[in-house]
């Protein structure tokens, strides 16, 4: 057993965010952790790693423990090299144990047993392999293999990378991985499907990637809660078999509460009627017996107070369903608009050394598809960039129409203004869409508001933008994309941090829009979704 948990319950402050939740990880076991965004997955690995002390409940792990978090604090000066030593240090610790225990074993009076237990373990991490294992891994999953390279020159994908690459050539009994595939190309993929289904230890995995799901767990821990309030764990592995089990006890939920939703209005209607029995308005004639009728109007009410008690008492208390999304009727380019014409177009794009399309011309025509795919590097977001004019080109042109909105979701989120951080999501919202207004490119009649999307709650919208999640900070970009109702939504890897029922939503609603899509992702079922689209390939 490398991890047991049991009973967890968590909460910040005037906030819970974990309750019931239970575990176990022996070798062998790749859990999946999936939920809506804000239900706690980024949590409850801190918990599992021991970072973060539960309110109920306890941990208990055994063997070495590596953790791969969404994003990389660095220090200043600290260097790509500086985490590589790091992961060796610790392996070239145990080869060290090896070579001292072997030279110093006495074959008479030597603890054999001893010997071979650090024999064993240095076997398991093939510490005579960590170097060649670290070079590899960086090289597939596209991570920089400059040692000198200072990592607050890279990116968060290309920090994450480089995290992720160090981790897996540590071999450690436990792994813990938050949302890995977000900053990977379908190469880095492979690799790190193969790593995770050939690791020898346990692994618990945050992700949203139905296709990781379902080529590498084997079981899925669901922390949206069930019927009972409680997180729910499937036993049958990939994303399929959780995916129809899931709809069987959602449908097998509704039908019973829908069944007592409907027999409440139904005793209350009958004890409506019996307290009306007894107004003023009902007086029986003189000489009809009206105590009799008094008493027995009197008794049934009482019956009726009994049956909807007993209703209460075995009543399915139903959690706030999970949000779901309401994407808005985007509108097309204006109806007088020539569809052969572009809304946007680029040519010949180049933007320094990230991009170079020679000879390219790309134009997105009213209620346009454009899939945009290549591998890490290959200029994708600069593409987007370039298209949504956030790029300024060193050669080529960029052409768009006068009047058109464009919305953006980037990869990594657009920076805040100062002070933006403490605003809550109403208040920041409020102030893009004045500043919108002031600069003539918000019409009033086409605001989209924020609690209409179903993309986060009024709790949520009323907390600071800092206290929210990646996932809900991610859901928070996309209805600013959608707040003048654009005529161009350009999507660079939108499934990253959003869950995955939100990730099926978004799909559907993004292939029947009126509005023109781009999208640039590297989600392999995306791409399946969205096959049918024109599509720009980007070489590496």
């Amino acid at each position: 057993m490398h991890l047991a948990a049991d009973d967890l319950a968590f909460s910040y402050p005037g906030r819970p965010v974990l309750d019931g939740v239970s575990v176990r990880v022996t070798e062998g076991t790749r859990l999946g952790v999936v939920g809506e965004n804000g239900t706690g997955k980024s949590t409850l690995l801190h918990v599992l790693a021991g970072g973060l002390v539960p309110s109920r409940g306890q941990v208990r792990r055994t063997g070495d423990l590596a953790v791969v978090e969404q994003e990389l604090a660095v220090a200043t000066g600290q260097t790509v090299g500086d985490l590589v030593r790091a992961t060796l240090a610790g392996l070239r610790a145990v080869a060290a144990e090896l070579d001292a225990a072997a030279r110093d074993f006495d074959h008479e009076t030597g603890d054999l047993a001893e010997l071979t237990g650090v024999l064993a373990r240095a076997e398991h991490l093939a510490v005579w392999d960590a170097d060649r294992r670290v070079d590899v891994a960086l090289s597939r999953l596209g991570a920089c293999r400059d040692h000198a390279r200072e990592l607050t020159t890279l990116s968060v994908g290309e920090r994450y990378r480089v995290r992720l690459a160090c981790r897996l050539a540590e071999r450690a009994e436990l792994l813990l991985l938050d949302e890995p595939t977000n900053h990977l190309d379908a190469s880095g993929i492979d690799f790190l499907t193969g790593e995770l289904v050939a690791w020898r230890g346990g692994v618990v995995m945050v992700t949203h990637d139905r296709q990781l799901l379902d080529d590498v767990a084997t079981e899925i821990l669901d922390l949206d809660p069930a019927m009972d309030g409680r997180p729910v764990l499937y036993g049958q592995p990939g994303y399929l078999a959780y995916r129809f089990a899931k709809n069987q006890a959602l449908h097998r939920w509704r039908q019973r509460y829908r069944a007592e939703r409907k027999r409440a209005e139904k005793l209350a209607q009958v004890l409506d009627a019996s307290y009306e029995g007894l107004s003023d308005e009902w007086r029986p004639p003189k000489g009809s017996e009206k105590h009799r009728r008094a008493t027995r109007a009197r008794i049934h009410v009482k019956a009726a107070d009994r049956m909807i008690q007993r209703l209460e008492a075995d009543a399915v208390e139903v959690p706030v369903p999970p949000l779901q999304l309401a994407f808005p009727e985007l509108p097309a380019m204006s109806p007088g608009w020539d569809p052969a014409e572009a809304v946007v177009e680029l040519r010949s794009p180049r933007v320094g050394a990230r991009l170079d399309l020679p000879g390219t011309r790309v134009a997105v025509p009213p209620s346009g598809r454009l899939l945009v795919t290549g591998p890490n590097g290959s200029g994708k977001s600069t593409f987007l960039a370039a298209l949504a004019g956030l790029a300024p080109l060193d050669r080529g042109t960029r052409s768009v129409v006068d009047g058109a909105r464009l919305g953006v979701v980037a990869q990594e989120g657009p920076d805040l203004p100062p002070g933006a951080e403490d605003r809550t999501g109403f208040d920041e919202y409020a102030r893009e869409a004045l500043d919108l207004l002031g600069a003539r490119r918000l019409d009033p009649d086409h605001l989209v508001p924020v609690a209409f999307l179903g993309l986060l709650t009024e709790g949520d919208l009323e907390r600071p933008l800092r206290e929210l999640s990646a996932g809900q900070r991610r859901r928070f970009d996309l209805a600013r994309a959608l707040l003048a109702a654009p005529h161009v939504l350009l999507l660079d890897e939108p499934t990253n941090h959003l869950s995955i029922d939100l990730v099926d939503e978004l799909t559907q609603a993004l292939r029947v829009t009126p509005a023109a899509v781009v999208v640039a992702t590297h989600d392999r079922r995306m791409r399946e979704d969205l096959e049918d689209w024109p599509r720009l390939e980007l070489a590496g």
